[in-house]
Order: structure tokens, then sequence, then C-alpha cells
């Protein structure tokens, strides 16, 4: 009997050191901040764990065909300017897994920063937005392409013509 309620005081001194809640999960506007932090820090370490699986593979690629180390490729693959003493970011926007944050670039744009929740934790996922893109790229392309093949697009083609010689 001694020994259960040793173990029952184990558990509720164990259970109310931890807090008895769960960890709260970072944010994408948190996880854009910690990743800003260390970039500041030169810290890519940190760096490479707020990326997303897909873009530490693209990267890994990137590295490979360049003949450079994943490292030198995370810190080149910079969101701003290391001069830059502050970054702007706004409308974050979260759809299940996925997720947006607007920031403002070196030149003042606001370019759209993809997130990922992976493992319940969100990361920033380049890759996700290089294939979107190349999605898009390749969608304009097809409709560039069925409008010079003259396939019903809603676009009126010309009349052609015919020449007559004198």
């Amino acid at each position: 009997m001694i020994r259960w309620s040793r173990l029952l005081i184990l558990a509720v001194a164990l259970a109310v050191a931890s807090g008895c809640s769960p960890a709260k999960v970072a944010t994408p506007i948190e996880t854009f901040k910690t990743y800003t932090k260390a970039i500041k820090a030169k810290d890519t370490t940190t760096m490479k764990v707020l990326l997303s699986a897909a873009t530490i593979k693209m990267h890994e690629k990137e590295a490979k065909a360049q003949g450079l180390t994943v490292d030198d490729i995370v810190k080149r693959q910079t969101l701003f300017s290391e001069n830059q003493k502050e970054v702007a970011f706004r409308d974050e926007k979260i759809d299940g897994d996925k997720a947006t944050l607007q920031v403002k670039s070196p030149s003042g744009s606001w370019v759209t920063v993809p997130f990922l929740r992976e493992d319940g934790v969100w990361k920033i996922d380049s890759a996700g937005a290089a294939e979107q893109m190349m999605k898009d790229i390749d969608e304009n392309n097809k409709k560039i392409d069925d409008v010079i093949r003259g396939v019903e697009t809603g676009i009126p083609t010309p009349p052609t013509t015919t020449a007559t010689p004198f």
C-alpha cells in the first residue's frame, strides 16, 4: 500500500511540475519571428528546423547541383536583408494545415510566405511556393498554347484571309 501511495504522489508531483497542460504550438507568425531571430543570429540549425521537409529536400538538391552545403543554401535563402532593422508582416491566414503570411521585402513590396503544418508544428514551406509557382506557369503556358492553336477559349480568333494573286 505504501508503494502505491508513493507512486501516486510521484505522479501528481510530475503532473504539477509539467503544468498539466499540453505545450502551446507556435503560430505561423511566431514561427516567422523565430526564423528572423535565427537569421540575425546566423543560427542555420534553427533556420533549418523551421523549414518544411520538402524545402530542406529542395535545398539539398540545389546544394548538390552547386557543390555547396545545405547550410550555404539556407543562409542565402533568407526573407530579408541582414541590414534590415525591422521586418513588417501582416495578414496571417490559416486554412487547415496550410497558412500564409504577408512579409514586406527589402524593396518595399509585400511577399507571401507559405507555411505548412508538419507533425503539428508550423514550418516555412518555400518548396510548396515554388511548386505552386511552377503549376501557375504551366497553366499559363497551356492557355497561351491553346490560343495559338486556336482551341476554343472564349477569345475570338481573327478571321483567316487568303491572298489572291493579281
